[in-house]
């Protein structure tokens, strides 16, 4: 399945080491104003080799888009675009060709497949989230002019961690640092500890906090298609990716039912909000009209620059020693792809909640 979305669609193509990557954007609302900057910067912030703390490779990113566009707005037609490759160093993988790289998707390609391109890890590799981060920027124009806003940090690398409650932090500060963290004095030490895990040759993982502000009551379905079930979806398809929760999520079985229920505001001007939002902006599947607010959590990148035991393609143990650019941790390109998705994911499901008036006119 290359398909995410179930009226805004997104379809993706490409891999690592080849030509390079793209896709095809279903469901555009017709007659939105493109601002292409946008998108390019959208991109920019998930592009490789931004600091000494992600990946060596260098890559423009440069987006082409080869149809659904028309003098500056969006047609509603499908939206074609590309990404094209341009510093591949397919020769870092040769010793990669029949081994598998310990907790890599290696080995379960090679099984379900009988064949991988093991050059950059070919269509497993996280360079494919351009596709993501392109369909994202166009949800993210759609978003802002219904007054919806999504934004994630980075709030937490391996025991380093901010505080649970996003509410004290400025989103303004995010990218005022190389690992997008809100935090100044914790983003420091982040940023010391993943540039001694790459002097070691390893890797590590760590949290991206995302927030949805701005979002209407009624979203989501009440059973299959419930909200926080799209959210989850989503979340977990970014590469690496290992665990989703919101609101108090796992930290509210420790307290009880009359701790955690959002009550409800009583006064005039504030009639039908809660007084806490420990829900997380959703409840029986459903949006409440508070902040949504969720965390992902990234494992540690499997591809290691130091030596591991691991077996080739017969079975046979072996050592292994990676090459290549790699980055010794995802969160800080993961925060654009976490926005991307929950961006895609929020305007799927409002253009599912308008379906029944059959208008696809942004503008109308």
């Amino acid at each position: 399945m290359n398909t995410f979305g179930r009226i805004y669609r997104i379809t993706t193509f490409g891999e690592s080491h080849g030509e390079g990557i793209g896709g095809v954007i279903d469901g555009m609302p017709a007659g939105v104003a493109v601002d292409m900057d946008f998108i390019q910067a959208e991109l920019n912030r998930r592009r490789p080799g931004q600091s000494d703390i992600t990946t060596g490779r260098k890559e423009a990113d440069k987006v082409e888009i080869l149809s659904g566009v028309f003098e500056g707005k969006t047609t509603g037609c499908p939206i074609g675009f590309l990404v094209r490759n341009t510093n591949q160093h397919s020769q870092d993988y040769e010793n990669m060709r029949c081994l598998f790289r310990p907790s890599h998707a290696d080995f379960t390609y090679q099984q379900k497949y009988g064949i991988r391109d093991y050059r950059g890890g070919g269509r497993t590799s996280a360079r494919i989230t351009i596709s993501r981060c392109v369909a994202g920027a166009f949800a993210k124009l759609v978003l802002r002019q219904m007054g919806i806003e999504v934004y994630a940090y980075t709030s937490q690398v391996g025991g380093i961690a901010l505080d649970t409650d996003y509410k004290k932090y400025d989103p303004a500060l995010i990218e005022t640092n190389a690992v997008r963290c809100p935090d100044m004095v914790k983003a420091s030490e982040m940023e010391a500890l993943i540039r001694d895990v790459k002097a070691a040759g390893d890797t590590i993982g760590g949290t991206v906090t995302g927030v949805v502000k701005g979002c209407p009551v009624g979203l989501g379905e009440p059973e299959f298609g419930k909200l926080h079930q799209l959210l989850g979806s989503a979340m977990l398809s970014i590469n690496a990716a290992k665990g989703f929760e919101y609101g108090l999520g796992f930290s509210g079985l420790e307290k009880r039912g009359s701790e955690q229920n959002d009550l409800y505001d009583v006064t005039a001007e504030r009639k039908g909000k809660t007084l806490t939002n420990n829900s997380g902006g959703i409840q029986g599947g459903i949006s409440n009209g508070e902040d949504i607010y969720f965390r992902v959590a990234f494992k540690p990148v499997a591809t290691q620059l130091r030596e591991q035991p691991t077996i080739d393609m017969d079975g046979n143990p072996t050592i292994l020693k990676a090459r290549g650019r790699h980055d010794p941790c995802v969160l800080p390109r993961a925060v654009p792809i976490v926005e991307a998705m929950a961006a895609i994911t929020i305007l799927d499901a409002v253009l599912m909640r308008n379906s029944e008036s059959k208008n696809h006119n942004f503008n109308s």
